[in-house]
């Protein structure tokens, strides 16, 4: 073992005090040096040095530009001990107009684009300062800042720029420190200025002043700030999220009329490449519906994705889809953290502008202070030329007899009381400044330098003159540089919903045995005399028929109860929309239903209000009333609606309001009614009460919630249908044998559906073997309760109806062949309904 150094020292150590100390100098090197930005000049410390090394190189407007290898090399050398790519980086962001709102430097060559391409290396590149970059080294020679010495004491560097521009308001910037970071939005200048010049007026002015002035974020890339509040959270606490969406517009291709989607601008820092790719995997992985095609135009001009859309397609509905699911909508998380006196500090705006109006205070009082003691020195070797010129002969005979240089000037000073400066001078002067010309020129000037003295005194000693002078500057360089805004604010509309953008409209929904579901709307069937033979709902397998169908809006919830109980939520635009004879999707794509659970009933809902109720019904008689707020919680996994005894099954459910008569209808055409009070309320969980006494092998097939002063259709599954007065089913208790609600026969078959109706209502009829029918109510006669009815609807051979739902009769004009208009064809306005007694005089008349 080698013995130590006889030099060397070891000092033991706690490895926890050791790595406090350490990392608490680390992080605060990293949040001062490199990560945060001063709240004077919004720079960091590498970009305040690049800016000041391209203005020591004379890299300025209107000189040639050097290569970015020059800047890198120049910065590492004499200010920033750290990477080349480190500083070019800084260097390049600085030039990206899609990065910063006013870009400090001009570059020539590969900078990088919004696509996320790399810049070229900067051996390639050139660059120099931009005129808006000059207004921030502006005056830094005239002693307005503190200057440190560099890293090697071999040079001097600013602590700070004097920068008249607001750039930690206007550019933003973003970083992560060490336990903390900054990420401030960029702004309009010419809106920020007007803030700035409000503030200075009125130092009491609140944020909800300087909001007038200044609307929010202004972005490079545009786009669109969805709501307000997240920008006044920002600007009132120092922290807000806001949501900023492309821009885009619906188009309609000239070549093939079909419609398409053109986005021109997107949020800030969305790498355009990415979003495309993005949107054309989702596109492909079929999760958004649509999109034909995507392709980028953009160019030199500006920005233009074109995304092609299919003919079915609603471009709203598209347009929500990407904003839901791509970088088309992002948030941008606001933290307005900078360094105070050295320190990190969270602010708000008015804090914000506050520290640059006292800044920019602190730069015009140096540079003015700075200005009057070199216009005083001015003065002061003026003063010593007058007295020269006022007597020269005496001056030209002094030097004449003097020996040398020393002896004249130490002459000159004792015979006219000069300063050494002065003396130096004289003896400086040319023979040709005692020209009388020259004579008159420097009386001038002495007058101008008085003149400029007796100016920058009373800006000293003036506070409102000096903060008059910033805003004036601050007003010129608005002029200068502003601009119109780019990124749109609109107010919010709340939470974003899919409903804003979708047209409300009644859709029939169904669902087959087997469980496929699918959507469709009303107006894709026409309506049709009763014995129509109908048309094709759905091309089912032999083992699948259409088992349910239901009437609800787009803008509705559906909620599914199956017939073991349980429950579940799904929007109707959210059900998959397909063709007329198309089986649609499987339930279990939709809602996360089990595979063994099959639907009992789909209910409609708006809102869940406490004042409404769902009634339910089993196969078995029994019934039960929960009150509809305590479903508003919808749960992707469904929840429990009802206890299910063992044997039964869930067969109806529907929404009251508590004050209604209820009629349940039996297979073998036996039914009740009674009041819904008689139903007690009760939690989710509860299994029910009885509703009717069933005989052996009967069961409940439907349930009616009476809510108008309308007639009882029933319906069997032969085809066989018959409408009665309500005033014929007398109102029991609760728990009895009810009565017959139609005379079951051979011909009629076993009660398939029992409806409340209306003359004006029509029917929706589905069979087993997929075929549909719609016909009007007004078309089935009237007839006692313990009848059999007429035919509703012809079946053929082995088939049988198994479901019926009410629709809400339009006025379309009757079809009578029986077969569904063209779907594709242009539809002829509808006509007005004729009144019931003139339709009928016409029949009457046609007849005779």
């Amino acid at each position: 073992m080698t013995a130590p150094n006889a030099r060397e020292r070891i000092l033991p150590r706690l490895i926890e005090d050791e790595m406090r100390e350490s990392f608490l100098d680390y992080s605060m090197s990293v949040i001062v040096q490199r990560a945060l930005p001063d709240v004077r000049d919004g720079l960091k410390p590498v970009h305040r040095r690049i800016l000041y090394a391209m203005n020591e190189l004379g890299l300025v407007p209107g000189r040639p530009y050097k290569k970015s290898a020059t800047v890198v090399g120049d910065v590492l050398g004499k200010y920033h001990p750290h990477g080349d790519v480190a500083v070019y980086d800084s260097l390049v962001r600085m030039v990206q107009d899609f990065s910063l709102r006013y870009p400090l430097v001009d570059g020539q060559g590969n900078f990088g684009s919004v696509d996320g391409d790399p810049p070229a290396a900067y051996r390639y590149t050139e660059a120099r300062l931009t005129r808006i970059a000059m207004t921030m080294l502006e005056d830094i020679d005239k002693n307005t800042v503190d200057f440190v010495p560099n890293f090697d004491d071999r040079l001097q560097e600013p602590t700070v720029l004097p920068a008249r521009l607001p750039n930690l308001i206007v550019n933003g910037t973003s970083g992560i420190a060490v336990g903390m970071a900054t990420n401030i939005p960029p702004h309009n200048l010419a809106e920020t200025v007007e803030a700035i010049n409000h503030l200075v007026d009125h130092p009491d002015a609140s944020t909800k002043d300087l909001r007038k002035f200044i609307k929010g974020p202004d972005f490079p890339t545009g786009a669109i700030i969805y709501g307000r509040e997240g920008i006044k959270e920002c600007y009132e606490k120092g922290r807000g999220r806001m949501v900023l969406r492309a821009r885009a517009v619906v188009e309609e291709k000239e070549s093939t009329g079909k419609q398409q989607i053109v986005v021109t601008e997107i949020p800030y820092q969305v790498n355009k490449a990415n979003l495309i790719a993005q949107i054309a995997q989702l596109a492909n992985d079929k999760k958004l519906d649509g999109i034909s095609d995507i392709q980028d135009y953009s160019d030199r001009e500006g920005m233009r994705i074109v995304i092609d859309l299919k003919r079915d397609a609603v471009p709203a509905v598209v347009l929500n889809q990407l904003y839901k699911h791509t970088q088309m909508q992002t948030t941008f998380g606001a933290i307005m953290l900078a360094l105070v006196d050295g320190a990190p500090k969270e602010m708000a705006l008015k804090e914000l502008l506050e520290h640059f109006i006292e800044h920019r205070h602190t730069v015009i009082t140096r540079r003015t202070q700075f200005e009057l003691t070199r216009a005083q020195d001015r003065e002061h070797i003026l003063e010593g030329l007058k007295i020269a010129v006022d007597h020269i002969d005496e001056v030209v005979r002094i030097i004449r007899k003097a020996k040398d240089v020393p002896t004249a000037d130490a002459a000159l000073r004792k015979r006219f009381k000069l300063s050494e400066k002065q003396a130096a001078e004289i003896l400086n002067m040319r023979l040709a400044r005692l020209t009388a010309l020259e004579i008159t020129k420097l009386e001038e000037e002495l007058k101008e330098v008085r003149k400029f003295i007796k100016e920058c005194k009373e800006i000293l000693a003036s506070k409102p003159r000096r903060l008059k002078i910033l805003k004036e500057e601050l007003s010129e360089l608005a002029h200068g540089f502003g601009d119109e805004r780019r990124t749109e604010i609109v107010a919010d509309q709340g939470e974003f919903s899919i409903e804003d953008l979708i047209a409300e409209e009644d859709m029939v929904i169904t669902v087959s045995h087997v469980g496929y579901i699918k959507r469709l709307p009303v107006s894709a069937y026409r309506r049709q005399r009763r014995g129509g033979k109908g048309v094709i709902s759905a091309h089912t397998k032999e083992d699948d028929w259409v088992e349910h169908l239901f009437i609800a809006s787009t803008h509705d919830y559906v909620m599914f109860f199956t017939q073991q109980g349980q429950c579940y939520w799904l929007k109707v635009h959210e059900i998959p929309q397909a063709a007329r004879a198309a089986r649609g999707k499987p339930i279990i794509s939709c809602v996360a239903m089990k595979p063994d659970e099959r639907l009992a009933a789909l209910v409609p809902v708006r809102e869940f209000s406490e004042d409404q109720f769902l009634l339910f019904a089993t196969k078995q008689g029994v019934v039960k009333k929960t009150v509809l707020s305590e479903f508003g919680n919808p749960r992707s996994v469904g929840i429990r609606a009802i206890n299910i005894e063992k044997g039964d099954e869930l067969i109806d459910v529907q929404v009251t309001d508590g004050r209604n008569d209820i009629v349940l209808a039996t297979r073998h055409g036996m039914s009740i009614r009674f009041h819904e009070k008689d139903v007690r309320d009760m939690g989710r969980t509860a299994t029910g009460v009885k509703g009717i006494e069933l005989d052996k092998k009967d069961h409940v097939i439907d349930m009616v919630v009476v809510r108008r002063k309308s007639t009882l259709l029933a319906v069997t599954e032969k085809g066989m249908g018959k409408r009665s007065e309500l005033d014929e089913y007398r109102v029991q208790h609760r728990g009895g044998r009810g009565i017959i609600t139609l005379k079951r026969a051979d011909k009629t078959g076993d009660i398939v559906a029992l409806k409340e109706v209306l003359p004006d209502d029509e029917l929706m009829m589905i069979t087993k073997k997929g075929i549909m029918i719609r016909v009007p109510v007004e078309g089935i006669r009237i007839s006692g309760r313990n009848t059999q009815g007429v035919k509703v609807m012809n079946l053929t051979a082995g088939d049988l109806l198994v479901d019926v739902a009410r629709v809400v009769k339009e006025d379309e004009g009757e079809n009578g062949d029986g077969e569904a208009a063209d779907e594709d064809a242009p539809r002829k306005p509808a006509k007005a309904k004729k009144p019931a007694a003139a339709a009928k005089a016409k029949q009457t008349k046609k007849k005779s």
